[in-house]
């Protein structure tokens, strides 16, 4: 499960991921990629850590860097770690991808002290002006596949992750949501607004 690109918006944001993160600590990075995040948190935040990857290619350059990464399967290889193994699990811009999203939430805040998830926003008002504009499904910066081809099979929007995180009693420490040019959305506005214009967000989540 590899970032889709390396635009500006995504490193945008990698970097609150990282800020959201206490030096020192230990981190795993469940759909790690090429390891862009699990570098930038080693070297900035100093953490102990750890990765899951889907893909070999990934789990090659991981190691490759220097990155201990292993082979694996959000979906299916969350449950064979114990409570409280890590302070931090992220899931980047991939939950999207999961076949199971409750699940993988829920084991991530079963293992980790705290959860941070990031994803593509697809209640954005250019998503929205594609489907009643264009009839199509929309293709963007942050969600740049086709259709037909993309790996991405259950879609949200802001406030449906809001919903779900109500439902499986996540505590919402933090939120930030991003616009397509990766400026942050008003801070204090509501779900709503942040729906509407946010084209990603990233939450800081902990057990409730």
């Amino acid at each position: 499960m590899t970032l889709p690109d390396t635009n500006q918006t995504n490193r945008i944001d990698l970097r609150l991921v990282a800020e959201m993160v206490q030096p020192g600590t230990r981190v795993l990075d469940v759909g790690c990629g090429d390891g862009a995040l699990l570098a930038l948190l080693a070297e900035s935040r100093q953490v102990d850590a750890r990765g899951i990857e889907l893909s070999r290619e990934g789990v090659a350059d991981c190691v490759a860097r220097g990155l201990s990464v292993i082979q694996g399967d959000a979906d299916t290889d969350l449950g064979d770690y114990p409570d409280d193994s890590f302070d931090y699990v992220i899931l980047s811009q991939t939950i999207q991808a999961t076949r199971n999203p409750r699940l993988v939430l829920e084991q991530m805040l079963r293992i980790g002290r705290h959860a941070i998830v990031s994803f593509p926003n697809f209640g954005h008002w250019r998503m929205r002006s594609q489907v009643f504009f264009q009839g199509r499904m929309p293709v963007t910066d942050s969600l740049p596949y086709a259709w037909w081809d993309t790996p991405n099979i259950h879609f949200c929007t802001i406030r449906d992750f809001v919903a779900l995180c109500d439902q499986i009693g996540a505590r919402k420490e933090r939120a930030v949501a991003l616009d397509a040019a990766g400026r942050r959305v008003g801070v204090n506005a509501p779900w709503w607004f942040w729906n509407l214009f946010g084209a990603q967000a990233v939450f800081l989540l902990k057990r409730g």
